[in-house]
């Protein structure tokens, strides 16, 4: 692709090496060995979808425009050139590990100025989120397509629900997230200036009504669920794959 750095990171490299290891393990352990796979594979894997949703916003960004994500290393994959690697993509694998909830990860800096126009923004926006949206339906039909043991199957299937949660999560109009960027170029100033008010607190509003309130949460996972089946996702493999990374409840 025209303008993207040919040197991918090492660093992403080594992320796609553990997912593949994990990948491994799921395929030919069990017990143990089994879980360790499955925690690899996912963790990896969500790891890795972390750079290519941020790459998606970085790319669209540059082809409408935005010059300047190309200097900032965003096209490289490069897992430290989105912003703090251990508040931007550490903690998100953490929250996973902890509470089963994809929490958005690293952000890159966008100059919307640069954008040339609103419905560029918008798409820069929603690149991220329909990144996440594609590897859970390929992680899908792979499932259902392909022979495989089906320790492996858990584990992909787990990670394809973690990437329909992370866009059902980040599609949501919700200011801090993405489904509020596809919207905001369309809103009034006031509305805009509202939102940046908000915008610091808001996503921690929401995961804490996820984690702290049984209702909402049962309404986002049932939400999710029917945007997996959607895609041709199994919900009994992806439970299976839930139970095996979240081990020690």
């Amino acid at each position: 692709m025209r303008g993207v750095s040919s040197r991918v990171s090492p660093w992403f490299l080594v992320l796609v090496l553990v997912t593949v290891g994990g990948g491994a393990l799921t395929a030919l352990g069990s017990g143990v060995l089994l879980t360790t796979g499955v925690v690899l594979l996912v963790l990896g894997g969500w790891a890795v979808s972390l750079c290519l949703h941020e790459f998606g916003h970085a790319y669209v960004a540059y082809r409408n425009g935005d010059l300047s994500v190309r200097d900032k290393g965003y096209l490289t994959l490069d897992i430290r050139r989105y912003t703090d690697p251990v508040l931007s993509f550490g903690l998100p694998v953490v929250f996973l590990l902890l509470g089963g909830i994809p929490l958005p990860g690293g952000a890159v800096w966008i100059q919307h100025g640069a954008i040339r126009s609103r419905a560029a923004r918008s798409l820069v926006s929603l690149a991220g989120p329909a990144i996440n949206l594609v590897l859970g339906a390929a992680l899908t039909v792979t499932v259902a397509a392909v022979s495989m043991p089906i320790g492996l199957a858990v584990g992909l299937s787990c990670l394809a629900l973690i990437q329909v949660l992370a866009f059902v999560l980040n599609i949501l109009p919700v200011p801090g997230l993405d489904g509020f960027g596809v919207l905001e170029p369309f809103l009034s100033f006031p509305a805009r200036r509202f939102a940046a008010r908000v915008r610091p607190w808001a996503p921690l509003a929401l995961f804490v009504l996820l984690i702290g309130v049984p209702g909402v949460a049962s309404a986002f996972f049932d939400l999710a669920y029917a945007a997996f089946s959607a895609v041709g996702g199994d919900g009994r493999l992806a439970a299976l794959g839930y139970g095996e990374l979240l081990f020690w409840r």
